[in-house]
């Protein structure tokens, strides 16, 4: 059984303490905005799983009951940063498995302001789920006093730097992109236009990544209904995304053996995600219009680039350079912001990125716009490690499918 988004939704994503509200607060704004978008009520869902990392046990119940109190399964999902993908798939799967016909997926943090910490317990990385990947960095690099995840992407972007001969000018296009990108985007926490040369001369927070290449702390919450082809048939259900194919993987022998971290900060993840949502749907990177991915520091736009295939190994820098991935290129990558400009709460990340994919698959994205979008591909990570790839593609309308009667109308 296919699995469609029927419906998204997500809150302005904002500087931590910005606003006075609650999670649950977040959670009735981009829920409520999902249900509504769908075109159901909250008595119809049947099953939601909700992604956050910061808050304790049962949240996600707390959040979902300012929908409702149906009395319906609810599941707490802490899968780092791929938090809000992991929501997205278990919704998937539970439609596509026939346990329900109607899951509503929901994400949301509510952050500190300061750099994201590594998952010690008191500064105790021996201790952390990520201990054996800051291993690796300290063996290789060494561990200096800045942020954790900042080091480990800075120390990847310098072995790229090495190998390839990326220069800095290449990692900074990445971040002035997603800044550009995000001035048309209303729910961005970052909505100013920086040039090259503005990133370069930022703030450096762990060689060669300045602070406007790396994702900052941010509240806010996102959400998706997923539905399947007898529900949407029997709603009379339009302007549906389908999941066409959704594949996550974990660290393998590959992210630890080589000894770079390139490979331990999740590379290998990402292409082999990538690589069965291929073969799944049919579609390769040839085929997709417009492309969400993990960019929580700009050196990781340019790893997935990689392994997503849109250019070989080493050739990343110069594919950004040339304008490839924005519009008027090949693809038009982080449309949205990207987690640099857009914002990065944790359990929301994943689910936003499928929120823009559906607004462009549908023509509603307004000033950015990706003209003719038919095909969509969001990437989600978190160290520790999950990646999560997920191909979608606009349909008009199901049409009986469940009864056996016809095909979905692709738009």
């Amino acid at each position: 059984m296919k699995a469609y988004v029927a419906g998204v939704g997500m809150t302005r994503f904002e500087k931590p303490e910005t606003r006075d509200w609650q999670y649950w607060d977040m959670v009735r704004e981009a829920g409520g905005a999902a249900l509504a978008d769908a075109g159901i009520s909250y008595d119809e869902v049947e099953q939601v799983p909700v992604g956050y990392c910061f808050q304790p046990s049962t949240a996600g119940q707390r959040a979902a009951y300012e929908l409702g109190l149906t009395g319906v399964p609810v599941y707490n999902v802490n899968n780092n940063c791929a938090t809000g993908s992991t929501a997205l798939m278990l919704a998937r799967q539970l439609v596509e498995g026939g346990s329900a016909d109607c899951v509503l997926a929901l994400g949301f943090e509510k952050m500190k302001r300061g750099a994201l910490g590594g998952g010690a317990d008191g500064g105790d990385f021996s201790t952390s789920p990520v201990a054996r990947h800051y291993g690796i960095m300290a063996a290789r690099h060494g561990f200096e006093m800045t942020p954790p995840t900042a080091q480990i992407f800075g120390d990847a972007a310098r072995e790229h730097i090495e190998r390839y001969g990326t220069t800095q000018a290449q990692l900074a296009a990445v971040a002035a992109k997603n800044h550009r990108h995000s001035a048309h985007n209303p729910n961005a926490q970052f909505r100013d236009v920086y040039e090259v040369d503005d990133i370069l001369a930022a703030r450096t927070v762990h060689h060669p990544l300045t602070k406007l290449q790396c994702s900052p702390t941010s509240d806010g919450a996102a959400a998706a209904v997923v539905v399947s082809e007898r529900f949407a048939e029997r709603r009379a259900l339009t302007g549906l995304v389908e999941i066409v194919a959704q594949a996550m993987t974990t660290d393998t022998e590959e992210s630890f053996a080589s000894g770079s971290c390139i490979d331990v900060v999740g590379q290998p993840m990402s292409r082999e995600a990538a690589r069965q949502v291929y073969e799944r749907s049919g579609l390769g990177i040839e085929d997709v219009d417009v492309v969400e991915l993990h960019d929580c520091f700009s050196v990781n736009e340019l790893l997935t680039y990689e392994a997503l295939g849109m250019c070989g190994e080493g050739e990343s820098g110069k594919l950004v350079e040339s304008g490839a991935t924005t519009y008027g290129g090949r693809w038009v990558v982080n449309p949205s912001g990207g987690l640099i400009s857009k914002g990065h709460p944790l359990g929301a990340t994943g689910i936003a990125q499928v929120a823009e994919l559906v607004w462009q698959l549908r023509g509603e994205a307004g000033e950015r716009q990706v003209p003719g979008a038919r095909v969509g591909l969001a990437h989600n990570i978190g160290l520790g490690g999950a990646a999560v790839v997920t191909m979608v593609r606009a349909v008009r309308a199901v049409r009986a499918v469940w009864a056996g009667a016809s095909a979905p109308d692709q738009a």
